[in-house]
């Protein structure tokens, strides 16, 4: 299968567009991409829902009926006693984290099932945190901006936007462990050593292999150009949210799960190209935007203590 996305130039590489096709070509779909769990989505959507529906059809479903319960039974909530009962928890969570729960949970265990290859252990968790977290503030980002959105596609963007990093562990292990292990001063500067070591960086990876699943062109142009918002040809205020949104999350120290990257500096954010394109210079909106991530900020670390 050929990609929509222009291939990345760089230095004389380990392998040609041919090969790396080949071996994203043999990666196992996520059937997840395709489903996720319809009919919970379509009842949470629904103002007439009944909670008992919700809880019907979320008990259905072990992994996610856990991570549901941990995560109401987390800091965040600081319920006085302990939540057993899911329709409790579906009253105490509200429609929105259901929502968001029902999207993560099966695409983070089958994304789980790619990472067999690697043959040093890698802090899967630590990717899983960054993924959740940045999937939050791109939809808290894309809310600050004119952007219509009636669906998930913002939680889905920030949710995906390093699948190439999982992707790689199925079909370059080997090179992924020697980008782990490489110490370097940037985001930017992974995406350097993945284009030398493999070809493509994880951008482009992560793009070809959610070609295959169909997945909307917002997601799919998001993932690739997340390092590079300004190369977007369409969609660019996705791709400057989940820039922005992953800068933002490596600042509160869930790092990018992998790479040895150095810390991010308050406010360097301001700087990025993602910002300058959801908001333009310092003025109203900008302002706005600053007071709500700031209050995402603080409200992060505990969210994400109920949901890996």
């Amino acid at each position: 299968m050929s990609s929509p996305f222009p291939t990345s130039v760089s230095a004389p590489v380990a392998f040609d567009d041919q090969e790396i096709r080949r071996r994203l070509n043999a990666c196992p779909k996520l059937a997840s991409l395709q489903v996720n769990n319809k009919a919970l989505r379509d009842l949470v959507k629904s103002e007439q829902s009944l909670t008992s529906q919700i809880a019907e059809i979320i008990r259905r479903d072990p992994s996610l009926s856990a991570r549901l319960l941990r995560m109401v039974n987390s800091v965040y909530f600081g319920l006085s006693a302990r939540v057993n009962n899911i329709e409790e928890a579906v009253f105490f969570l509200g429609l929105r984290q259901i929502r968001e729960l029902s999207v993560a949970t099966p695409v983070i265990e089958e994304l789980e099932k790619l990472q067999g290859g690697v043959s040093t252990p890698l802090p899967w968790k630590d990717l899983w945190a960054h993924s959740l977290a940045t999937a939050i503030l791109t939809r808290e980002i894309l809310r600050a901006t004119p952007l219509a959105i009636d669906d998930d596609t913002d939680y889905l963007v920030g949710l995906l936007h390093n699948v190439g990093k999982v992707v790689m562990a199925y079909a370059f292990p080997d090179e992924l462990v020697q980008i782990c292990q490489t110490p370097v001063r940037s985001p930017a500067d992974v995406c350097v050593l993945e284009r030398k070591l493999i070809g493509w960086d994880h951008a482009q990876i992560g793009a070809f292999y959610l070609q295959k699943h169909q997945v909307s062109e917002e997601i799919a142009f998001a993932v690739r150009y997340h390092c590079e918002p300004g190369r977007a040809p369409r969609h660019r205020l996705f791709a400057a949210a989940a820039q922005v949104a992953d800068h933002l999350v490596r600042h509160t120290g869930i790092s990018g799960g992998f790479e040895q990257v150095e810390p991010v500096a308050r406010d360097s954010w301001l700087e990025l190209e993602g910002w300058q394109i959801l908001y333009g210079a310092d003025g109203p909106e900008a302002m706005l935007a600053r007071a709500a991530i700031e209050n995402a900020l603080q409200r992060l670390p505990a969210m994400l203590s109920g949901l890996v």
